[in-house]
Protein backbone atom coordinates (compact mmCIF):
# COMPACT_ATOMS: atom_id res chain seq x y z
CA UNK A 1 0.00 0.00 0.00
CA UNK A 2 1.01 3.41 -1.09
CA UNK A 3 1.63 6.00 1.83
CA UNK A 4 2.18 9.91 1.47
CA UNK A 5 2.69 11.96 4.63
CA UNK A 6 0.73 15.62 4.02
CA UNK A 7 1.54 18.49 6.02
CA UNK A 8 -1.23 21.10 6.48
CA UNK A 9 0.09 24.83 6.93
CA UNK A 10 -2.61 27.38 6.81
CA UNK A 11 -1.22 31.19 6.78
CA UNK A 12 -4.10 32.80 9.03
CA UNK A 13 -3.33 32.02 12.94
CA UNK A 14 -4.86 34.28 16.12
CA UNK A 15 -2.61 33.74 17.84
CA UNK A 16 0.96 33.80 15.52
CA UNK A 17 0.05 35.05 12.18
CA UNK A 18 2.25 33.50 9.10
CA UNK A 19 2.52 30.70 12.19
CA UNK A 20 4.41 28.28 9.11
CA UNK A 21 6.67 30.82 8.44
CA UNK A 22 8.27 31.64 11.53
CA UNK A 23 11.59 31.11 12.45
CA UNK A 24 12.98 28.72 14.39
CA UNK A 25 16.97 28.44 14.66
CA UNK A 26 17.43 29.87 11.06
CA UNK A 27 14.61 27.65 9.31
CA UNK A 28 11.11 28.69 9.12
CA UNK A 29 8.43 26.35 10.95
CA UNK A 30 7.14 24.52 8.33
CA UNK A 31 10.70 23.77 6.68
CA UNK A 32 11.38 22.08 10.57
CA UNK A 33 8.04 20.28 10.19
CA UNK A 34 8.74 18.71 6.77
CA UNK A 35 12.41 17.53 7.14
CA UNK A 36 11.07 15.34 9.90
CA UNK A 37 8.47 14.15 8.18
CA UNK A 38 11.26 13.35 5.55
CA UNK A 39 13.10 11.08 7.67
CA UNK A 40 10.02 8.53 8.08
CA UNK A 41 10.76 5.23 5.71
CA UNK A 42 6.89 4.54 5.61
CA UNK A 43 6.27 7.16 3.33
CA UNK A 44 6.88 7.49 -0.35
CA UNK A 45 6.22 11.24 -0.59
CA UNK A 46 5.69 14.33 1.94
CA UNK A 47 3.50 17.47 0.96
CA UNK A 48 2.89 20.40 2.23
CA UNK A 49 -0.94 21.25 1.92
CA UNK A 50 -1.60 25.11 1.85
CA UNK A 51 -3.74 28.24 1.16
CA UNK A 52 -1.21 30.53 0.72
CA UNK A 53 1.53 31.33 -2.07
CA UNK A 54 4.03 32.40 0.00
CA UNK A 55 4.23 29.48 2.70
CA UNK A 56 4.21 26.98 -1.24
CA UNK A 57 6.79 29.77 -2.49
CA UNK A 58 8.96 29.00 1.08
CA UNK A 59 8.43 24.98 0.77
CA UNK A 60 9.52 24.59 -2.94
CA UNK A 61 12.88 27.09 -2.30
CA UNK A 62 14.01 24.88 0.32
CA UNK A 63 13.35 22.11 -1.86
CA UNK A 64 10.44 20.53 -0.67
CA UNK A 65 6.64 20.07 -2.59
CA UNK A 66 3.69 21.77 -1.96
CA UNK A 67 0.28 22.02 -3.02
CA UNK A 68 -2.29 24.33 -3.19
CA UNK A 69 -5.91 23.98 -1.34
CA UNK A 70 -8.78 26.35 -0.92
CA UNK A 71 -8.96 28.95 1.55
CA UNK A 72 -12.34 28.17 2.30
CA UNK A 73 -11.65 25.02 4.42
CA UNK A 74 -13.61 24.39 8.07
CA UNK A 75 -11.37 22.28 8.85
CA UNK A 76 -8.11 20.72 8.45
CA UNK A 77 -9.94 17.18 7.36
CA UNK A 78 -11.66 19.34 4.57
CA UNK A 79 -7.88 20.75 3.66
CA UNK A 80 -6.63 16.94 3.71
CA UNK A 81 -9.71 15.06 1.57
CA UNK A 82 -8.86 17.82 -0.93
CA UNK A 83 -5.95 16.52 -1.32
CA UNK A 84 -6.57 13.32 -1.31
CA UNK A 85 -8.39 13.97 -4.26
CA UNK A 86 -5.64 14.84 -6.10
CA UNK A 87 -3.01 11.97 -5.09
CA UNK A 88 -5.33 9.25 -5.90
CA UNK A 89 -2.50 6.46 -6.57
CA UNK A 90 -2.12 6.42 -2.35
CA UNK A 91 -4.38 4.30 -0.33
CA UNK A 92 -2.59 5.74 2.81
CA UNK A 93 -2.74 9.60 4.17
CA UNK A 94 -0.46 10.06 6.92
CA UNK A 95 -1.70 13.92 8.30
CA UNK A 96 1.27 15.27 10.22
CA UNK A 97 -0.04 19.04 11.90
CA UNK A 98 2.06 22.35 10.70
CA UNK A 99 3.13 23.29 14.33
CA UNK A 100 5.23 20.32 15.24
CA UNK A 101 8.59 20.42 13.92
CA UNK A 102 9.39 17.72 17.16
CA UNK A 103 7.61 14.99 15.29
CA UNK A 104 9.16 11.79 15.39
CA UNK A 105 9.72 10.12 11.79
CA UNK A 106 9.14 6.45 13.63
CA UNK A 107 5.60 7.53 15.09
CA UNK A 108 4.76 8.24 11.40
CA UNK A 109 5.89 4.79 10.54
CA UNK A 110 3.96 3.19 12.96
CA UNK A 111 0.95 4.87 12.25
CA UNK A 112 1.40 4.10 8.55
CA UNK A 113 2.34 0.44 9.30
CA UNK A 114 -0.79 0.15 11.97
CA UNK A 115 -3.29 0.95 9.74
CA UNK A 116 -1.73 -0.80 6.72
CA UNK A 117 -2.17 -4.19 9.11
CA UNK A 118 -5.30 -3.72 10.30
CA UNK A 119 -8.03 -3.55 7.40
CA UNK A 120 -10.45 -3.32 10.31
CA UNK A 121 -9.58 0.30 11.20
CA UNK A 122 -10.57 3.59 9.23
CA UNK A 123 -7.96 5.59 10.75
CA UNK A 124 -5.10 5.10 13.70
CA UNK A 125 -3.92 8.16 16.12
CA UNK A 126 -1.42 8.43 18.96
CA UNK A 127 -1.94 8.82 22.55
CA UNK A 128 0.36 9.71 25.33
CA UNK A 129 0.22 9.95 29.06
CA UNK A 130 -2.09 12.84 30.51
CA UNK A 131 -0.05 15.23 32.98
CA UNK A 132 -2.12 15.75 36.15
CA UNK A 133 -1.45 19.49 35.42
CA UNK A 134 -3.67 18.76 32.18
CA UNK A 135 -6.58 17.13 34.43
CA UNK A 136 -8.70 20.31 33.77
CA UNK A 137 -7.07 21.71 30.38
CA UNK A 138 -9.91 21.47 27.93
CA UNK A 139 -7.59 22.51 25.22
CA UNK A 140 -5.68 18.90 26.34
CA UNK A 141 -8.12 16.54 24.43
CA UNK A 142 -8.58 12.94 26.68
CA UNK A 143 -8.94 9.67 25.20
CA UNK A 144 -10.13 6.37 26.42
CA UNK A 145 -9.30 3.33 24.85
CA UNK A 146 -10.65 -0.48 25.02
CA UNK A 147 -8.65 -4.02 25.23
CA UNK A 148 -8.04 -3.86 21.51
CA UNK A 149 -6.32 -0.65 21.66
CA UNK A 150 -9.26 1.15 19.70
CA UNK A 151 -10.71 4.75 21.04
CA UNK A 152 -14.23 4.56 22.87
CA UNK A 153 -14.01 8.27 23.20
CA UNK A 154 -12.27 11.40 23.06
CA UNK A 155 -13.00 14.40 25.44
CA UNK A 156 -12.08 18.11 26.41
CA UNK A 157 -12.86 16.70 29.81
CA UNK A 158 -10.86 14.14 32.16
CA UNK A 159 -11.97 10.23 31.05
CA UNK A 160 -12.62 8.41 33.21
CA UNK A 161 -13.61 9.45 35.73
CA UNK A 162 -11.70 8.71 38.91
CA UNK A 163 -14.17 7.74 41.55
CA UNK A 164 -11.68 5.48 42.40
CA UNK A 165 -7.79 5.40 41.57
CA UNK A 166 -7.34 5.28 38.31
CA UNK A 167 -6.79 1.61 37.18
CA UNK A 168 -4.75 2.60 34.04
CA UNK A 169 -3.25 6.74 33.62
CA UNK A 170 -4.92 8.56 31.79
CA UNK A 171 -4.10 9.48 28.39
CA UNK A 172 -3.86 12.44 26.13
CA UNK A 173 -4.80 12.55 22.71
CA UNK A 174 -1.80 13.49 20.23
CA UNK A 175 -3.17 14.90 16.98
CA UNK A 176 -1.34 13.07 14.00
CA UNK A 177 -3.37 10.60 12.28
CA UNK A 178 -3.28 8.18 9.56
CA UNK A 179 -6.04 7.79 6.94
CA UNK A 180 -7.27 5.12 4.09
CA UNK A 181 -7.95 7.13 1.42
CA UNK A 182 -11.31 6.04 0.75
CA UNK A 183 -12.63 6.72 4.25
CA UNK A 184 -11.11 10.31 4.47
CA UNK A 185 -13.07 10.92 1.38
CA UNK A 186 -16.14 9.47 2.82
CA UNK A 187 -15.28 10.92 6.45
CA UNK A 188 -15.03 14.39 5.08
CA UNK A 189 -18.49 14.39 3.49
CA UNK A 190 -20.00 13.49 6.73
CA UNK A 191 -22.11 16.26 8.40
CA UNK A 192 -21.05 17.17 12.29
CA UNK A 193 -22.33 14.86 14.72
CA UNK A 194 -24.17 15.94 18.14
CA UNK A 195 -20.97 14.95 19.97
CA UNK A 196 -18.75 16.53 17.83
CA UNK A 197 -20.80 19.80 17.96
CA UNK A 198 -20.89 19.33 21.56
CA UNK A 199 -17.09 18.94 21.80
CA UNK A 200 -16.05 20.44 18.93
CA UNK A 201 -13.95 17.49 18.21
CA UNK A 202 -13.88 16.04 14.82
CA UNK A 203 -12.46 12.33 15.68
CA UNK A 204 -15.87 12.06 17.15
CA UNK A 205 -18.01 12.14 14.02
CA UNK A 206 -15.62 8.98 12.70
CA UNK A 207 -17.20 6.98 16.02
CA UNK A 208 -20.43 8.05 16.07
CA UNK A 209 -20.54 6.94 12.73
CA UNK A 210 -19.74 3.63 14.04
CA UNK A 211 -16.09 3.73 12.78
CA UNK A 212 -13.04 2.15 14.34
CA UNK A 213 -9.99 4.23 15.23
CA UNK A 214 -6.99 2.30 16.16
CA UNK A 215 -4.67 4.13 19.39
CA UNK A 216 -0.71 4.08 19.01
CA UNK A 217 0.34 4.91 22.86
CA UNK A 218 3.73 7.31 23.24
CA UNK A 219 5.51 7.77 26.16
CA UNK A 220 6.26 11.16 24.91
CA UNK A 221 3.90 14.23 24.33
CA UNK A 222 4.89 16.33 21.08
CA UNK A 223 5.19 20.59 21.78
CA UNK A 224 3.27 22.33 19.36
CA UNK A 225 3.69 25.58 17.88
CA UNK A 226 0.78 27.98 19.14
CA UNK A 227 1.73 30.45 21.54
CA UNK A 228 4.71 32.39 21.68
CA UNK A 229 5.74 30.56 25.09
CA UNK A 230 5.62 27.30 22.75
CA UNK A 231 7.29 28.83 19.76
CA UNK A 232 9.97 30.47 22.14
CA UNK A 233 10.59 26.89 24.04
CA UNK A 234 11.20 24.99 20.97
CA UNK A 235 13.45 27.74 19.26
CA UNK A 236 15.36 27.14 22.83
CA UNK A 237 15.48 23.29 21.66
CA UNK A 238 16.46 23.37 18.29
CA UNK A 239 19.05 25.82 19.23
CA UNK A 240 20.49 23.51 22.08
CA UNK A 241 20.31 20.34 19.67
CA UNK A 242 17.57 18.66 22.04
CA UNK A 243 15.71 17.87 19.25
CA UNK A 244 17.83 15.35 17.59
CA UNK A 245 17.15 13.55 20.84
CA UNK A 246 13.37 14.10 20.62
CA UNK A 247 11.87 10.49 20.21
CA UNK A 248 8.69 8.87 20.25
CA UNK A 249 8.27 4.77 21.26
Amino acid sequence: MKTICVIPARYGSTRLPGKPLLDIAGKPLIQRVYERAALASHPERVVVATDHEKIAAVVEAFGGEAVMTLATHPTGTDRLAEVATQYADYDIIVNVQGDEPLIDPQLIDRLAARIAERDDLAMVTAAAPLAEADYDNRNAVKVVCNCNGEAMYFSRSLIPYPRHAFAAPPQKHVGIYAYRRDFLLAFAALSPTPAERTESLEQLRALEHGYRIGVIPTERELIGVDTLEELLRVRALFEGGHHEASTNR
